[in-house]
């Protein structure tokens, strides 16, 4: 239990070193764009290459991943019909809500938690195949369209997603999984390093970008966000659960791993892609604050009562 709050505490204090950089004005205004341009371009794309590269992509997936794949994608479909019906988000704006609620903190929350819980992490593997495989490429695609690219020829359509740098390195740690080619020593260095401050860096920018903004959910963006956070952390474990045990017949840490998974909050890779495309920005930002805040109670429930 103590091991599930130390993962919170360990991110809410990086966070916090990012607002209280902005309020002493230790950086200079606008550095959390930069910031997320720095981890858009070259630290995510590096860890997704070393993330990718160590992972066995030809193992045969366990009752455990159906749940969390099925989880994912259940919820982001069911919140991209529930906000078109019940809110004004269109367009990206309802992309970037989507991603919100299926687009989990897999690699800086979910693997420490899950170790802490059930002593592996193997569970989480296959919702970042899917995250990196498939709901960036796809979700790149679709807000390329969205945000005024969609009037290119068809072939620069295509292409699209190839040209953009997190696709491009999901591709290349594929390969090197495929492949079981290991890269030199001289290559790996400079990839480790900016890989290692991928995180960080986007929890500073995170924090930074709290500072002066209204408090959480005000605004237009107070229906989009609620639903987004009920949608993630009270849905998404229940989900998970009614999936795990009753029709996958799971008990134990296999049944307690999908559903911890399935209440993880929002990754902060979402507030990163709200800000390069400039669309949903407060309401990725408050999901994020918000969806985080609220699983800390949720997954030491959890943790209570099917550890």
């Amino acid at each position: 239990m103590g091991g599930v709050l130390t993962g919170f505490v360990g991110l809410g204090v990086v966070a916090t070193l990012g607002y209280l950089l902005a309020r002493w004005r230790a950086l200079p205004d606008g550095a959390d764009a930069v910031l997320s341009r720095l981890t858009f371009y070259a630290a995510t794309p590096a860890l997704m290459i070393r993330t990718l590269a160590g992972a066995d992509v030809t193992e045969v997936f366990s009752a455990s991943a159906v749940v969390v794949i099925s989880t994912a994608l259940i919820l982001a479909a069911a919140y991209a019909v529930l906000a078109r019906l019940l809110t004004r988000l269109r367009g990206a704006d309802l992309t970037l809500g989507a991603l919100t609620v299926s687009y989990v903190n897999a690699g800086n929350l979910g693997i420490p938690l899950l170790v802490f819980a059930v002593g592996d992490a193997a569970t989480i593997a296959p919702v970042l195949l899917l995250q990196l495989l498939v709901m960036v490429p796809v979700g790149f695609s679709i807000l390329d369209a969205q945000t005024g690219r969609g009037s290119v020829s068809r072939t620069q359509a295509l292409t699209t997603p190839l040209r953009n740098p997190l696709v491009l390195s999901v591709l290349a740690g594929l390969v090197l999984a495929m492949t079981g080619v290991s890269l030199p020593a001289v290559v790996m260095m400079p990839i480790d390093l900016l890989a290692d401050v991928a995180v960080p860096v986007m929890l500073v920018a995170f924090g930074f970008s709290l500072r002066g903004a209204p408090a959480p959910g005000r605004g237009d963006v107070r229906g989009p966000m609620w639903a987004a956070v009920a949608t993630r952390c009270l849905a998404g474990p229940v989900i998970a659960y009614l999936l795990a045990a009753r029709v996958f017949g799971l008990t134990g840490d296999d049944l307690l791993a999908p559903v911890i998974v399935g209440a993880l909050p929002t990754a902060q890779n979402i507030f990163v892609y709200a800000m390069r495309y400039g669309r949903a920005v407060p309401m990725v930002r408050d999901t994020i604050l918000v969806s985080t805040i609220v699983s800390v109670p949720v997954i030491v429930a959890l943790v209570a009562l099917l550890g």
